[in-house]
């Protein structure tokens, strides 16, 4: 399933590419991404982290990232904010912003895309992008424990495998 959302967003950024080289434009594209940890138990960290692409022909100006999807009721920012601004995307040029977030409820939580807004000097109305979502996320959820050494142990046959075939 995640190899089919990459190939989607990948679809997905060489359409917008194609759409956005065809008019003297902005076209900002952004990439939504969360990781979990748990500090301590009982409590799970959220790290979200949006990252903007100028797929455009032109400079995005007064760029303003917002990701109000996590309720305060559940998520406690713990570091960073939930929105930022940038003066200006130029062609071309990437931006990040992240933030961490903490939760002490269990339960599932399905978030929204962030939303971009941006000025195009040749309109007078915001445009708005959005980010790509994110899937499901079962907040304190019971995790089965890794076999790591079972991995370890595989991934050393086979290169050893690669080793003798090089020969």
């Amino acid at each position: 399933m995640a190899r089919s959302l990459a190939l989607v967003a990948l679809l997905l950024l060489g359409l917008a590419a194609a759409a956005a080289s065809a008019a003297d434009a902005p076209f900002v594209v952004a990439h939504k991404k969360v990781s979990l940890s748990r500090p301590k138990p009982g409590v799970e960290r959220v790290a979200v982290s949006l990252d903007l692409y100028n797929q455009g022909s032109a400079t995005a100006y007064d760029v303003t990232i917002n990701d109000d999807s996590w309720p305060t009721e559940a998520f406690e920012l713990v570091t960073g904010e939930k929105s930022k601004t940038l003066e200006r995307l130029d062609p071309g040029a990437t931006a990040s912003h992240t933030f961490v977030l903490e939760t002490k409820t269990q339960g599932r939580f399905q978030g929204s895309p962030a939303v971009i807004t941006y000025r195009v000097p040749t309109k007078t109305a915001l445009q708005e992008a959005y980010s790509t979502p994110i899937f499901p996320l079962d907040i304190l959820a019971e995790r089965p424990p890794v076999k790591k050494f079972e991995w370890v142990s595989n991934h050393s046959a086979a290169l050893n495998i690669l080793v003798y075939l090089s020969f």
